[in-house]
C-alpha cells in the first residue's frame, strides 16, 4: 500500500469529487441521444483501431457506455451504482476512489490495444465498484426483487464464481478483459486478502492443536496405561520415589517397581 500512498499524494490536486455522479451523467446522457440516434452508442465504444485512425475520443468516451438494458432497469442499476459508488469514496476518500478506477480504465485499454479490432467494455467500472463495494461492506443487505433479502457477500461470491468460470474456459482475449476489469480489485485488496487467509490458515490450525489437546488424556498409568479418558473414576498419582514425573493409577501408585536410584 505505500505505493498507493505514494500515488495518492501526488494525484491529489487532480481528483474529481463525486466522479460517480459525473459518470452516472455521461451514461444517462447517451442512453438519452441514442435513442434518437441508435448509431451514437457504437461512436463510443473502444476500438482501438478506430483510436488510431483519428478518433481519439473514443479513449474516454467508452467509459460513458451505458449497459444494455430497459430503461426501468437502467434507472435502478444507476442508483445501486451510486450508492456503491458513492460508499467507496466516502470510505477511502476521493483521491483514492479516482485512483482505483484510473486503475481499471489503464488495464482495460492496454487490454484493448492488444486486441485492436475488438470492442472494449467498461466492465472494470461496475464489476471492480461491485466487488470492492462487496469487500468492505459484506454484510450489507440487497433485495431481490424487492422481496428476497441476500447479503451483497453472497453475491459477490456469485460474481466471483462467473469471473472464475470465465477465466477457465474463456479464450485468451476473454480472460485477459476479465482480469483487466479486476486488476484494481486486485491492487487495492490483494494484500489484505493474503494477510486474511494466512490469518484464517493460523486460526484453524490454532483451532485443531486445541482441538487434539482436548482430545489428550491429562494423566496416563505408566504401568496399565489407563488414562483419566478410559475410567474417569480413577485417581492418579505421581511416585515421589521415582525418577522422573512418572504417574501411576490408583492401582499401581504403591504397587510398581521404582524407577531410577531410591534411597532407602
Amino acid at each position: 500500500m505505500r505505493l498507493l500512498d505514494r500515488l495518492e499524494r501526488k494525484f491529489r490536486p487532480y481528483a474529481v469529487p463525486n466522479v460517480t455522479i459525473v459518470i452516472i451523467m455521461g451514461q444517462v446522457l447517451a442512453f438519452i441521444l441514442s435513442q434518437s440516434k441508435a448509431e451514437i452508442v457504437g461512436k463510443m465504444v473502444l476500438v482501438p483501431q478506430l483510436v488510431m485512425d483519428g478518433e481519439i475520443w473514443r479513449l474516454g468516451s467508452f467509459c460513458f457506455v451505458p449497459p444494455d438494458i430497459q430503461p426501468l432497469f437502467l434507472f435502478f442499476a444507476m442508483m445501486i451504482f451510486y450508492m456503491m459508488g458513492s460508499a467507496l469514496e466516502q470510505t477511502w476518500g476521493a483521491v483514492r476512489y479516482n485512483l482505483f478506477l484510473i486503475c481499471g480504465y489503464l488495464t482495460t485499454v492496454a487490454v484493448a490495444f492488444v486486441y485492436p479490432a475488438a470492442a472494449a467494455t467498461n466492465m472494470f467500472i461496475g464489476t471492480s465498484v461491485f466487488l470492492a463495494f462487496a469487500w468492505l461492506y459484506p454484510n450489507h443487505i440487497f433485495y431481490i426483487m424487492f422481496i428476497l433479502p441476500v447479503k451483497v457477500r453472497w453475491l459477490a461470491l456469485l460474481a466471483w464464481i462467473g469471473l472464475i468460470y470465465g477465466l477457465l474456459i474463456g479464450d485468451m482475449q476473454t480472460k485477459l478483459f476479465i482480469l483487466a476489469g479486476i486488476t484494481n480489485f486486485l491492487l487495492f485488496f490483494g494484500q489484505e486478502i493474503i494477510l486474511r487467509i494466512r490469518s484464517k490458515g493460523r486460526q484453524m490450525q490454532r483451532t485443531a492443536e486445541i482441538a487434539a489437546e482436548t482430545g489428550k488424556p491429562k494423566h496416563e498409568c505408566v504401568v496399565c496405561g489407563a488414562t483419566d479418558k478410559s475410567d474417569s473414576t480413577l485417581e492418579f498419582r505421581y511416585c515421589s520415589k521415582c525418577e522422573g514425573a512418572l504417574c501411576y493409577c490408583e492401582n499401581h501408585l504403591r504397587n510398581h517397581d521404582h524407577v531410577g536410584n531410591v534411597e532407602a
